[in-house]
Formats: structure tokens, sequence, C-alpha cells
């Protein structure tokens, strides 16, 4: 939710802009999809995946937005044979730039959680 509040003394009778938590969490799941070889992570239960990583799917991300500035947690999945460490320090570089652009906030920190790596080959499983 994005809130107008009274003008801070100082700003010359403008008001102040918050930006909520969940929508820097659209903005970034959705900058993350402009990345090539990411992908998204299932959902968890104590630790358990539920439903299948897929790179079709989106990252799952949280943030938190304290004034102006932004930090990130995501999990997400990487293409197989994408180094793990280049493809999230891409994916880090381009949240903080893309994230910082659409929404003006500053982020502080983006904490990377890869959860799968995916094969470029697809199996095909047969029951005999």
């Amino acid at each position: 939710m994005t809130t107008m509040t009274a003008a801070e003394p100082g700003t010359d009778g403008r008001g102040a802009l918050t930006v909520a938590d969940g929508a820097v969490e659209r903005i970034a799941t959705r900058a993350i999809t402009e990345l090539d070889g990411v992908g998204g992570a299932a959902s968890r239960v104590l630790g358990i995946a539920v439903g299948g990583e897929d790179l079709d799917q989106g990252a799952k991300v949280s943030a938190h937005v304290s004034g102006s500035t932004a930090t990130l947690d995501v999990r997400l999945s990487v293409k197989y044979p994408l180094s793990v460490r280049a493809t999230a320090e891409r994916a880090r570089e381009h949240l903080i730039r893309r994230v910082g652009e659409l929404s003006g906030l500053a982020v502080t920190r983006v904490d990377i959680t890869v959860t799968a790596l995916h094969s470029t080959e697809t199996e095909t499983r047969r029951v005999r």
C-alpha cells in the first residue's frame, strides 16, 4: 500500500511517499524474470519443497522497506551448467539496479538462496 503522509519540516510543504514491502517484492519478482538462466523456487514447508522448482516460475522474493532503503531475500533456481556464483552475482547486481530504478529506493542488501539447478536436457521418465 502506498500512502501519503504529512509534510516534514524543510520539504516546502510537499508530502512523503511510502512504498510498501509488497510493492517492492512484486517489482523484484518481475525484475528477476529479465535474466536468462534464472528460474523459480518451489514453496517450502518446514524446509521441504512443495511442488517443483521450475525455470518458468518466478523467483520467491521477500522485501523489507525502511525509510528510503530496501533489503531483499530471494530464492531462485539456476540453469545448469551456468556458474551458480556468477549467476547469483549477476542477479544481485540486476536487482539492485532495477529495483532502485523502478521504486526510487536504495537497495542495500540482496540475500540470494539457490534452491536448485536445472539441466538443459529434459528427462522423460517411463513406467514399465
